[in-house]
């Protein structure tokens, strides 16, 4: 029989059932990670993309003397060079079309690639990006918004201003 009770939960809002109007802040699977929150100076390194990004820049560095965030992707597997090429010649309208990752984990990646060129004596250095092949030499777009801050974060290469091999720089010790 129907007793008038509801089993089902109450439509009450949960302030109402917590006391001392407490409201604990409900923990969802899609609560946000570490991951999604905007890198800075002091917690990069935390960032999980960290590692990988600092693999690739190590092995583009053991060849050469600048580092480019294509070459980063490439080095990450998030872009092959068939993609890069296809781009390049301008099959393809924009770069971030081909690349296998979202936005904002590009975004988080550039942030992070910049961070540590930094750490590296790195010096950043904007470089034109003009279509290869026949034709007008066009420019090349990296964003489908044409981004100003966007485009120029995928056009800097990070150079190493030494003469020689780049040689990473030592560590920094602590004050006593």
């Amino acid at each position: 029989m129907f007793s008038g009770r509801s089993t089902r939960w109450s439509a009450r809002p949960l302030t109402a059932q917590m006391p001392f109007g407490l409201n604990p802040r409900p923990q969802s699977r899609h609560s946000a990670p570490v991951a999604t929150r905007k890198p800075t100076v002091t917690s990069y390194r935390d960032d999980p993309l960290y590692s990988r990004i600092a693999r690739a820049v190590d092995a583009i560095l053991k060849s050469g003397n600048f580092v480019t965030p294509v070459d980063v992707l490439i080095g990450m597997e998030l872009l092959t060079r068939e993609q890069l090429e296809d781009w390049r010649r301008g099959r393809v309208s924009y770069l971030e079309r081909i690349i296998n990752c979202n936005l904002t984990r590009l975004g988080r990646l550039l942030r992070i690639l910049r961070f540590h060129a930094h750490d590296l004596n790195l010096k950043p250095s904007w470089t034109a990006y003009m279509r290869w092949g026949k034709g007008p030499k066009q420019r090349l777009r990296f964003t489908k918004t044409g981004n100003p801050e966007v485009e120029e974060a995928y056009a800097t290469h990070f150079v190493w201003p030494g003469k020689g091999p780049f040689h990473p720089p030592a560590p920094k010790e602590p004050p006593r």
